[in-house]
């Protein structure tokens, strides 16, 4: 493991593998180097890039420090320091609404990507509550981590019975270790899973060329709210990886980013 500073002084853990232009993961919610897609995908594309994954803020080793978008900003800003001031930038789900914000607030990318940003854009899902967040808050206050986790997993479709079975496998513990983040993830899609068009003037200054990607098996949902991504930002394409829902595979994933990125 190796270490960064961030603006604030927290050390983020992240490790690089493989040879080529620099890429950085950014994970999406209750996910870290040790639980999460990002060392698979890592090594599917390590022959070709430099891939840089990191513990954002309060997962695996990077310690427990103060939420806010803007800090996590500064968290991504400093792995992308360290892949040189500019790289490739990949995020899925809120991750990549993590990834959004960063370059549009001038993060140093030269392409970014992105993996069904967990929006809701119109009638084909029922809207987010707006007391979603404050929820979130009060039961992490109130250190309700397993209904912190069991409420995450109900909003995003997570069926009762797998939850139920999920409780029951050690995967929970780690669910509940790291449930205190998930105000932040609801925090970069406050105000866009409502079922409202997205805005069309609030990621004007990211004009890096983007790819917003789906899977063919995920909710229509899921895709519309893709397609909307893609179709607000300034210089964006809209693709759909053939077979895959949200927890996409890196076999499948991979080629999509390698063409992307190095075409």
């Amino acid at each position: 493991m190796t270490t960064t500073i961030s603006a604030d002084g927290t050390r983020i853990a992240y490790e690089v593998t493989g040879d080529g232009p620099p890429l950085v993961i950014v994970d999406g919610a209750m996910c870290y180097r040790d639980s999460g897609p990002s060392r698979p995908l890592a090594a599917e594309l390590a022959a070709d890039f430099t891939v840089y994954t990191y513990d954002r803020r309060g997962r695996g080793e990077t310690p427990d420090a103060e939420f806010t978008r803007e800090r996590e900003i500064e968290d991504l800003s400093s792995i992308v320091k360290e892949a040189g001031g500019s790289a490739y930038v990949f995020g899925a789900s809120s991750g990549a609404m993590l990834a959004l914000e960063a370059v549009n607030a001038g993060v140093g990318a030269t392409k970014l990507a992105m993996y069904e940003p967990p929006l809701i854009v119109d009638g084909t899902h029922a809207p987010a509550p707006e007391s979603a967040l404050p929820e979130m808050r009060r039961m992490v206050a109130e250190n309700r981590r397993g209904d912190a986790v069991k409420a995450f997993m109900k909003s995003v479709d997570v069926p009762g019975f797998g939850i139920v079975m999920m409780r029951l496998m050690p995967v929970w513990k780690k669910l509940k270790g790291i449930a205190h983040t998930l105000p932040n993830d609801l925090v970069l899609v406050e105000g866009l899973r409502q079922g409202r068009p997205l805005p069309t003037d609030r990621w004007t200054t990211a004009t890096m060329p983007m790819l917003v990607a789906d899977g063919g098996k995920s909710p229509e949902y899921m895709r519309n709210s893709a397609a909307a991504l893609a179709g607000v930002l300034p210089d964006a394409r809209h693709e759909t990886v053939p077979g895959q829902t949200h927890l996409v595979k890196a076999k499948a994933l991979a080629p999509v980013l390698r063409a992307f990125f190095l075409g």
